[in-house]
C-alpha cells in the first residue's frame, strides 16, 4: 500500500486524565462539568506560592504491575495505559504479529511529551546527592528520554513501521497525531497509535512556571481555578496524564469490521516566531495555522460544528486565539460551539493534545460538546459561542467537524481536524 492520500479514520481512544481513569469516565467527568483540580497533599508543596493542580485521578502505579512501573517514568506510565486503552478499543487482541489484523511492520507509534522524565531526572540526582552513586537506578536513563513514552508503547504493541517523538511544547501531543496521520496518508503505516502524554507535577516545574506567572494562584478555590475565557482569569493549572488514539487508514478499518469513531481530515501547522513564551497578540500565528489546514484538506468553514480550544486560561492566549479563528472563519464562527476543557482538567502541557482529540472525537461521535466551568463574566474581548454551564447538543444530521487547538512556548500551533463518518 504505497499510494498517497489515504483516507484516515480513528479507531479507538484511551486516556488517563485528573478526571478519570480511563476514556468513558474523563468523557463522562467532562460533559458534567466535574473539576479535577484539588490542593496538592504533598509535603513539599506546603510552602510554595502555587499549592494546586490537577492530578491523575488513578495513580498509574495501582494500574500497572510494580515491576514494569519501578522501569518507567510517571509520564511513559499514563502513555502506557491510555495506549493499552485505545488498542482494545479499536478491536486489538494482542501485539502486531500475534494479532493477525495487523502487519508489525505496517505499525507505527508517535507518542510526545513537552517535558519526558523530568521527575526521574530530578529524583535521581536527589538520590546522587543524598545518597551516593550506588543508589541511582541503572534504569535512569530510558525513565527519562523524551522518546521513552513513544519507545514503551512501540514495544506494546509491536511497531515496526516508525516509533516518534516530536517536541513542541504544549502543542507536542497534538502534533504527534498530525505527524501519525501523514505516516497513514501517506502509505507509511496502515495503523498508528498516537498521541501525548505528560507528568511534572513536581516542586521545580510549579515554581518556575509560577515564578513566570503563568500559573494560577488562586489555592483558596482549587476548582475554580481554571477559568479559561473567563475575564478574571489569571493562568493555567498544571494536570497531568496521557490521551492516545489508535488511527487506521480506512482501506485497513473496513476489511477487518473495525468501528469508526471520526475521519481524521488533516492539520494546519504554524509557527508564531514572535515570542519564547508569548504569544503573538493578535493571533497571526495561529490565523496561519488554520489557514493551512483549510488549504491542505477539503475542509469547509460551514463544516465546522465544534472547537476543543486550547484555552489555557491565561489572560493573553485565550483571546489570540478568539481572534485568529474570527480572522480566518468570520462569522462562520458564531455556529461553532467552543468548548476549553482545560477548565476541568487542567493543562496536561504535552498531553493537552492527545487528551483533548480523545474529547474531539468522542464530541462527534457523540454529537455532544462539553461545557467549559468556571466562566462567571465571560471577556467581552471572546467574541465567539463559548459553551458554557451545560453540555450541548452538537448538530443531528448530516457531516460535521471538529477542530482541536493546541499551541506551545516557542510559538509552536498546531490544529487538528476530525469530521463525523
Amino acid at each position: 500500500m504505497n499510494s498517497t492520500n489515504h483516507t484516515v479514520v480513528v479507531t479507538g481512544v484511551g486516556a488517563t486524565t485528573p478526571l478519570g481513569g480511563d476514556a468513558s469516565s474523563t468523557w463522562e467527568a467532562l460533559l458534567a462539568g466535574r473539576s479535577g483540580i484539588s490542593l496538592m497533599e504533598q509535603e513539599w508543596a506546603a510552602d510554595l506560592p502555587v499549592r494546586i493542580a490537577a492530578s491523575a485521578a488513578v495513580d498509574p502505579g495501582t494500574v500497572l504491575p510494580r515491576p514494569q512501573a519501578r522501569k518507567l517514568d510517571r509520564s511513559a506510565q499514563f502513555a502506557l495505559i491510555a495506549a493499552r486503552e485505545a488498542w482494545a478499543d479499536a478491536g486489538f487482541t494482542g501485539k502486531a504479529g500475534e494479532d493477525p489484523a495487523v502487519d508489525p511492520d505496517r505499525l507505527g507509534a508517535v507518542v510526545a511529551s513537552g517535558i519526558g522524565g523530568v521527575t526521574t531526572l530530578l529524583d535521581q540526582y536527589d538520590v546522587l546527592r543524598e545518597k551516593g552513586v550506588r543508589k541511582v537506578s541503572p534504569h535512569t536513563v530510558p525513565m527519562l528520554m523524551p522518546n521513552s513514552p513513544a519507545a514503551n508503547v512501540g514495544l506494546e504493541v509491536g511497531a515496526r513501521a516508525g516509533v516518534h517523538t516530536p517536541v513542541s511544547a504544549c502543542a507536542s501531543g497534538a502534533e504527534a497525531i498530525g505527524y501519525a496521520v501523514e505516516m497513514i496518508r501517506s502509505g507509511r503505516a496502515d495503523v498508528v497509535v498516537a498521541g501525548g502524554t505528560e507528568a511534572s507535577i513536581h516542586p521545580l516545574p510549579i515554581v518556575a512556571f509560577g515564578n513566570m506567572m503563568a500559573m494560577s494562584k488562586n489555592n483558596e478555590d482549587p476548582q475554580g481555578a481554571s477559568r479559561p475565557f473567563d475575564v478574571n482569569r489569571n493562568g493555567f493549572v498544571m494536570g497531568e496524564g496521557s490521551g492516545v488514539i489508535v488511527l487506521e487508514s480506512a482501506e485497513h478499518a473496513a476489511a477487518r469490521g473495525a468501528r469508526v469513531y471520526a475521519e481524521a481530515v488533516g492539520q494546519g501547522i504554524s509557527a508564531d516566531s514572535h515570542h519564547i513564551t508569548q504569544p503573538e497578540p493578535s493571533g497571526n500565528g495561529i490565523a496561519h495555522a488554520l489557514q493551512n489546514l483549510l488549504q491542505s484538506t477539503d475542509l469547509k468553514p460551514a463544516e465546522i460544528a465544534h472547537i476543543n480550544a486550547h484555552a489555557t486560561s491565561t489572560p493573553q492566549g485565550d483571546v489570540a486565539e478568539i481572534k485568529a479563528l474570527r480572522k480566518i472563519f468570520g462569522d462562520d464562527v458564531d455556529h461553532m460551539a467552543i468548548s476549553a476543557t482545560k477548565s476541568m482538567t487542567g493543562h496536561l502541557l504535552g498531553g493537552t493534545g492527545g487528551v483533548e482529540t480523545v474529547a474531539s472525537v468522542l464530541a462527534l461521535y457523540h454529537r455532544i460538546a462539553p461545557p467549559t466551568i468556571n466562566i462567571d463574566e465571560l471577556d467581552p474581548e471572546v467574541d465567539a459561542d463559548v459553551v458554557r454551564a451545560d453540555a450541548r447538543a452538537l448538530p443531528g444530521e448530516g457531516p460535521i467537524v471538529a477542530l482541536n487547538d493546541s499551541f506551545g512556548f516557542g510559538g509552536h500551533n498546531v490544529v487538528l481536524a476530525f469530521r463525523t463518518v
